[in-house]
């Protein structure tokens, strides 16, 4: 599948895909200033530029991924992203420093990945019961409401 880009100002870094079969493509901070860094102490979040647009067909939504070795080495992570295909703007990355050390982003810093994915459209249906699951079971489960770390 081919998806359109456009780049909507000077000194934006095409995104690129590392191996052929990786999931996603990285794309790049670009700052309006090329000169300006971002600076992000322990804690802080920021909306970080990438300067593309991305075409994304109806069906499909470009789910915004961290890249393992910022994550890893940098303790940057992305925030919940989704670019949805009604969305004709400008693709941002919030960027969050989750470490103990300020982090300094350059200019045409790899800083998140796009990977496309299908999306189902679905309607939510309310119902009175609390008991989803006893008259139309849903899952091979026998989990019930066991919350976080209810499986060990």
């Amino acid at each position: 599948m081919i998806i359109r880009y456009s780049k909507v100002r000077e000194g934006v870094t095409t995104p690129t895909r590392a191996n052929p079969s990786d999931a996603g493509l990285d794309v790049y901070f670009c700052p309006d200033n090329i000169e300006d860094k971002c600076r992000l102490q322990p804690g802080d979040s920021r909306i970080l530029s990438t300067g593309l647009k991305f075409e994304v067909p109806h069906g499909y939504m470009l789910e915004v991924k961290n890249r393992s070795g910022m994550a890893a080495k940098r303790s940057l992570v992305v925030g919940a992203c989704v670019v949805d295909s009604g969305y004709e703007g400008e693709v941002f990355i919030n960027l969050h420093n989750v470490g103990s050390a300020t982090q300094y982003i350059k200019p045409g810093t790899k800083i998140a990945q796009l990977v496309l994915t299908p999306v189902i459209h679905f309607r939510p249906q309310e119902t009175a019961s609390e008991a989803l699951y006893s008259e139309y079971p849903m899952t091979i489960s026998d989990r019930g409401d066991g919350a976080l770390g209810s499986t060990g």
